[in-house]
């Protein structure tokens, strides 16, 4: 379903606009709980995540990616991604090529371990 056949006629551009923006947010939130949930169930990877990059967690928060992962809380997420020297609030998307790999590579060795 379309975000344009869930906007109910006779409202103003403005009004219409934002109904597009409510309907795109609510698409990225469901979107994004469904990875964050194959995540948890072990279906796919952080490291997965944060090497492709897919459309839903292009803005992301690696934080939040991070702590989707079983057994994972805030405190094993934030030591994770400071010793990598980056914010927990930077999103997935904004990752540099090198902060990419810097990320997996901490990833890597700590499934390792």
């Amino acid at each position: 379903m379309s975000a344009a056949t869930t906007i109910a006629p006779g409202l103003n551009p403005m009004q219409q606009q934002h109904m597009r923006a409510l309907a795109r947010a609510n698409e990225v939130r469901l979107a994004r709980a469904a990875l964050k949930r194959e995540i948890a169930a072990g279906s796919r990877s952080a490291l997965e995540v944060v090497r492709d990059v897919p459309w839903e967690a292009e803005s992301m928060a690696v934080g939040e990616l991070l702590a989707a992962q079983r057994r994972w809380g805030k405190a094993r997420s934030r030591k994770l991604i400071s010793s990598a020297g980056l914010k927990e609030t930077k999103e997935v998307g904004d990752l540099t090529e090198r902060q990419r790999r810097v990320l997996a590579g901490a990833l890597e060795a700590k499934a390792a371990t």
